[in-house]
């Protein structure tokens, strides 16, 4: 006898599936109904159709959940889902399918009653998932060379076709060629102020105003979430996972800033991101084998991350690469190695001990105010944007050392970074935009972000480095701030204090005006205007 599956679908549903499962290889004994089963379910599979609204899908689900334990729970869910995505990802069930196939389902039975988690949610359907995706981020420079190129190339269209068209009078065709020069030289003009498109980063062609077009959607797979067990170590190996297909294809930028990150060549960025995943896989086998205690995870960490970007760094440079300098050759890794520093730390990671504790200890991770397991989906997906926000923030650190190395060592150029920083002028003014919008932060944005308590995370999503933020007590970062940072959040307390008093403050005034306006100075024109009417009626009077 094969295993039993309770099987809870309409009808007709159910008259199809119960062929399918119980002729597949594992041979299943499916019943639709408790009474119909040798024995007590070891799995229940319910096919949920549309009828129900988001409290009764979660409440039905709980119920059946606490019903049949401990046989897991699988959920069959209609193509057009009308429930929020962020709420199936709360159901208490081991296994979550949105319109599976025939082998999909099959497979995650075997996963599922292994002791395994499948999750696979199609696209979201909402107006917002299908707009196109934003372009790429715009610099300063960027944006002022765009904005303008793009008016002054609507203009000189304009012109060209009334040109074309054949002006009726000569003084109109004088005007039209004295205007085409004028944006002629005032495009010549911004390309001498900013320089060619790539110094400011984005794409190199230059946006031409054109017929509105639909804009081809970006490939979103939904949430795919597989684990074979469900555990520390599934749970590791289904976020390498996830991260790897994401790293594999070329990552653009959306994070709202520039990325020291983007100057590397596509290839060479992608090592550097897989590298720093490869050793944070082999740390999180470290931590196991030696038993840490909880509060002695951090420490370890924090101790070993300088000899993990160095493993990095000389792993994507390549150990047996020689380039030329100065005459001789000198092996590539090796002098990055000695001339960059890698000690420093991202004041804007966050304490990694939930992270290790839940990776490591499989201990329960806190996410939206419950206590979940590392294997939850919510769980998962927070490990996942943790892990994503150390890998990119540690390859910026690095990608920096390696810009500073290449600016000291020309050969290194065209060996690790795009074309278009190979001149010394475009790699200059990166590292100085770099610098200046780092001092930037440090001053003004992140002491507002923490005293907001918000955190930035930075996160690989569809083919690009996005940011999320996350809502967190940042209180003792707040006390670490120098005293001139901590004038930022000074000010802003100050604002919210005054001005609530000086919102009532400038009411009051306003109702005195208007008290003075209407009852005062209002009364006192009315009562000038009668005495005027009236010595006017009696004068004409005595004249009469």
């Amino acid at each position: 006898m094969g295993q039993r599956i309770l099987l809870l679908a309409e009808p007709l549903l159910a008259e199809a599936l119960i062929p399918l499962l119980e002729q597949s290889d594992q041979t299943y004994a499916v019943g639709t109904a408790p009474d119909r089963l040798d024995g007590p379910p070891e799995l229940v599979l319910w096919c949920v159709d549309g009828a129900f609204d988001t409290p009764a899908l979660w409440r039905e689900a709980h119920r059946l959940h606490d019903l049949w334990q401990p046989a897991p729970l699988l959920i069959s869910l209609p193509a057009a889902a009308p429930w929020p995505q962020a709420q199936l990802l709360t159901l208490p069930a081991e296994g979550l399918l949105q319109a599976p196939t025939a082998e999909t389902l099959l497979a995650t039975l075997r996963t599922v009653i292994n002791g395994g988690r499948e999750v696979q949610l199609s696209a979201r359907s909402e107006p917002e998932a299908n707009q196109p995706p934003a372009g790429p981020t715009l610099g300063l420079g960027q944006w002022l060379l765009v904005s303008g190129l793009q008016q002054i190339e609507a203009d000189l269209s304009l012109c060209e076709r009334m040109l074309q068209a054949g002006p009726s009078h000569p003084v109109a065709l004088l005007l039209l060629l004295g205007r085409r020069r004028e944006l002629r030289a005032a495009r010549a003009l911004l390309h001498l102020l900013w320089g060619p498109l790539s110094l400011a980063w984005g794409p190199v062609a230059v946006p031409v105003p054109v017929a509105p077009q639909r804009k081809p959607e970006m490939a979103d797979d939904g949430t795919v979430i597989s684990l074979s067990q469900r555990n520390a170590e599934g749970t590791w190996a289904a976020i390498c996972e996830r991260l790897r297909q994401r790293i594999g294809a070329e990552l653009n930028n959306r994070s709202g800033q520039l990325l020291a990150l983007e100057g590397l060549q596509p290839q060479r960025r992608s090592d550097l991101l897989l590298a720093l995943l490869e050793h944070l896989t082999l740390l999180r086998q470290q931590l196991r084998r030696e038993h840490q205690q909880p509060d002695q995870l951090a420490e370890q960490w924090l101790r070993l991350q300088e000899d993990m970007r160095r493993q990095a760094l000389r792993h994507m440079a390549s150990p047996y690469v020689q380039l030329p300098q100065e005459g001789s050759l000198r092996p590539v890794a090796e002098t990055m190695l000695g001339r960059c520093d890698l000690s420093g730390i991202d004041p804007e990671l966050p304490d990694p001990q939930a992270m290790l504790a839940a990776l490591v200890l499989d201990q329960p991770l806190l996410v939206g105010g419950q206590l979940l397991a590392p294997d939850a989906p919510l769980a998962l997906l927070h490990l996942e944007q943790l892990v994503a926000n150390w890998l990119v923030r540690s390859a910026e650190q690095l990608s920096a050392q390696v810009l500073a190395c290449c600016a000291a060592w020309p050969e290194l150029r065209r060996y690790l970074l795009v074309p278009e920083l190979l001149s010394t002028r475009n790699l200059e003014r990166l590292r100085n935009q770099l610098n200046a919008q780092q001092r930037w932060s440090s001053w003004l944005q992140r002491p507002v972000a923490i005293y907001e308590s918000r955190r930035q995370l930075l996160t690989i999503e569809a083919g690009a480095i996005t940011v999320r933020q996350q809502t967190e007590p940042r209180d003792q970062d707040l006390r670490q701030l120098s005293w001139a940072q901590q004038l930022v959040p000074l000010a802003l307390e100050t604002r919210d204090a005054l001005a609530p008093q000086l919102h009532s403050l400038i009411q009051s005034i306003g109702r005195l005006v208007v008290i003075l306006l209407t009852q005062v100075i209002g009364r006192a024109i009315g009562l000038v205007g009668r005495g005027i009417v009236q010595g006017m009626g009696r004068s004409l009077r005595a004249s009469q």
